[in-house]
């Protein structure tokens, strides 16, 4: 049978102290709701629906491929489940519930959880993990004999029972039609006058049905971010995860522990990553690479055997062999060819970059289609925009743009042709050509200055 996941995330998070909804907080550059979804997707599952409170419009605009269900009140976990049932009417075999604010659950944990769920034939299954401090956590009971009695939550417990180390970790798997029938049947007699989900546990016990346990081998992948001390463990952690994950699969991370690599950025082998490295978002860069020091990469595309340094560049893709910095600055929407060299204190914006082009020093290129072979002189500029509307600057293929070129756009620069240094283009020069828009210079003879 199918696997469905219904993912829990309708909370404030008031101990975050922040007007983004808790589990939109990135960890290791995406939403930590994000990567619930994604653990449950590689274990398996075949549909996610997510329970939405705080913050409810915000979450739907951050977090796709998903259904989503609003829970107007949020009177506890029981609560939130039975606000699903609508959506799982039509449902039949396992249901995984699991909390948006557990970004260290893996796919290979969720994936044994519902394997041992399914093979033991129970009612409902409960993931735990033996906490080192389980403040905070509802504690395991079990019968003599080590099967699951029930679940005591921290603010009901007593102190012998605080003393227990087996916590619950938040995660279950049900068969989902019993599971909408017990949820009926729970009170909210408690300490928090709320409907706890794990009281579908006991309706289960009391009617003779099996309950499984099912204990992670790490704990830590289980923790629940509560706090933005807490977001800063867990991102350290994926980080660690993320680093261990490239150097096995042949990355060099020279200092991993001043290295930020995001969760879903891809290295090819042999590619080396000096400290001070920031790789974000969908970056994938290939092999052979040399990245760093002090590089920020957000979203970028990048070949192989490249070289940056010192540079930050976003949305943008880099091509084979292509040399890069210092003090780079690559925008959205630009495209460095095969071979380009590109030298210190450069800014590109949306243009096209030619094979084996040079952009030596001192360049802002903007709104530009550069051809192959082009060398441009220190301190040229292209002056796309004129106020109100932005416009292009074509370079052909084996040009020579001298150094302090202003390119007045819009303007096209023929195959060959030659720029003087010093001068302002606002007209098209043609193919192999020779430019030259200066004023004659004039030297007066004898001149003093009168303030001497």
């Amino acid at each position: 049978m199918s696997l469905e996941t219904l993912i829990l995330a309708a909370g404030k998070g008031t101990r975050m102290k922040s007007k983004l909804p808790k589990v939109l907080h990135k960890v290791c550059g995406k939403p930590m709701l994000q990567h619930v979804i994604d653990a449950a997707k590689g274990a398996g599952s075949s549909r996610e629906v997510v329970v939405i409170g705080s913050g409810a419009e915000l979450v739907e605009q951050t977090i796709s491929g998903v259904e989503f269900v609003l829970q107007k009140e949020q009177l506890g976990t029981g609560h939130a489940v039975l606000s699903a049932k609508k959506s799982f009417a039509e449902s039949k075999g396992t249901i995984l519930i699991l909390c948006g604010d557990t970004p260290l659950l893996t796919s290979k944990l969720l994936k044994n959880f519902v394997a041992a769920h399914k093979s033991s034939h129970c009612a409902a299954t409960v993931l735990t993990a033996a906490m080192p401090d389980p403040t905070g956590y509802g504690r395991i009971i079990c019968e003599d004999d080590g099967t699951f009695k029930k679940i005591v939550e921290e603010k009901d417990a007593t102190p012998e029972i605080k003393k227990i180390r087996e916590t619950n970790a938040g995660c279950y798997c049900f068969d989902v039609e019993k599971l909408f029938n017990a949820l009926d049947k729970i009170g909210n007699d408690n300490a928090q006058g709320e409907y706890y989900l794990p009281d579908v546990l006991t309706i289960f016990k009391n009617a003779g049905e099996k309950i499984g346990i099912f204990t992670a081998e790490y704990a830590d992948e289980t923790i629940g971010i509560n706090t933005r001390i807490q977001l800063v463990a867990a991102d350290k952690s994926l980080r660690m995860r993320k680093e261990r994950e490239l150097m096995n699969n042949g990355v060099t991370i020279v200092d991993p522990n001043t290295t930020f690599i995001d969760t879903d950025v891809k290295i090819g082998q042999d590619t080396i990553i000096y400290p001070n490295t920031y790789l974000e978002g969908k970056t994938v860069i290939g092999e052979d690479c040399k990245i760093g020091p002090d590089v920020r990469f957000v979203n970028m595309t990048v070949g192989d055997n490249v070289t940056a340094h010192f540079s930050y560049c976003h949305d943008a893709e880099i091509y084979n062999d292509v040399t890069l910095g210092p003090y780079v600055h690559i925008r959205p929407g630009t495209k460095i060819s095969d071979g380009v060299k590109i030298g210190n204190f450069v800014e590109i914006k949306n243009s096209n970059i030619g094979e084996g082009s040079k952009l030596p020093h001192l360049q802002y290129i903007g709104d530009s289609d550069v051809g192959k072979g082009v060398n441009i002189g220190c301190g040229t500029v292209t002056c796309n925009y004129d106020g109100k509307n932005k416009h292009r600057t074509k370079i052909g293929n084996n040009a020579f743009i001298g150094c302090n070129t202003n390119l007045v756009a819009p303007v096209n620069v023929g195959d060959g042709a030659y720029i003087a240094a010093g001068s302002t283009i606002t007209k098209d020069v043609p193919k192999n050509n020779l430019a030259v828009a200066r004023s004659r210079q004039t030297n007066i003879v004898n001149w003093k200055d009168k303030r001497k």
